[in-house]
């Protein structure tokens, strides 16, 4: 399960680009929605977003955690919509997926994620 603190990372996050009542919507769906396992590869192109380096600060902390053994917080989504052109949204969880790619593309990542059209 996502850590407590990732749900308001996600909020604030989406508050930059969606108004209060489809971020609370958002929100709800992320908590309640089901746990997935999908490649870090996906996710970052679905997203669009750049691989972060492994010096990055997050990213080497993440990696620390991942050499340790200890499992990292699940990622938080929100669908895209390649038809219109609207890629995924990482709410919170980037630093993860680039230390997990750093480690190996194909890992699967554990992820919850909200479908775009709740906020419709």
């Amino acid at each position: 399960m996502p850590d407590e603190h990732d749900y308001p990372a996600a909020r604030d996050y989406l508050q930059l680009g969606a108004t209060p009542v489809q971020v609370q919507a958002l929100v709800y769906a992320l908590k309640t929605a089901t746990l997935v396992s999908k490649k870090a590869k996906d996710i970052l192109r679905a997203a669009g977003l750049p691989l972060l380096p492994v010096d990055n600060p997050h990213v080497a902390a993440d990696l620390k955690k991942i050499r340790k053994g200890i499992a990292l917080s699940p990622i938080l989504l929100v669908q895209g919509d390649f038809r219109a052109g609207v890629p995924a949204q990482i709410a919170d969880g980037y630093h993860r997926v680039c230390a997990s790619y750093h480690v190996d593309e194909n890992t699967g990542i554990p992820a919850k994620i909200a479908p775009s059209t709740v906020t419709s």
